[in-house]
């Protein structure tokens, strides 16, 4: 949880590098309160009606979560893509269908850099 509250501090830091550790636990924590989201949308009755008597399983407020969290998580993705040595900009990999998805998740998975690298020092080198 305390990586989660990080990233949402730092969520205009697109420098710099993060850890695997603070990445995916923001993306679990992230998926968590977005189902928890849906589950309130769902209770409420503030889901979206697509007519027919059909309604999408998510709502208003699931949609304020999302845009709370669209910019710190990508900023999250961008800081741990430096930590593997790529730029930001790798991001825009995902684009390309399939092989896009699947190769920016092993960039996401892949452990950090040793040393220092042109975004900054490794997070999980300790200064003493």
């Amino acid at each position: 949880m305390n990586y989660y509250l990080k990233v949402l501090q730092n969520y205009t830091a697109f420098s710099g590098r993060a850890r695997r550790s603070e990445y995916w636990y923001f993306v679990l924590f992230n998926m968590i309160f977005a189902i928890t989201a849906m589950i309130i949308d769902n209770v409420l009755g503030t889901t979206f009606k697509m007519g027919y008597g059909v309604s999408l399983p998510y709502g208003y407020v699931y949609l304020l979560y999302i845009l709370v969290v669209m910019i710190p998580s990508l900023a999250v993705a961008v800081r741990r893509l430096h930590d593997v040595g790529k730029s930001g900009w790798f991001f825009l990999i995902a684009l390309i269908p399939i092989i896009g998805s699947i190769w920016l998740l092993v960039l996401l998975a892949t452990d950090s850099i040793q040393g220092d690298n042109k975004y900054g020092s490794n997070p999980k080198e300790v200064i003493v």
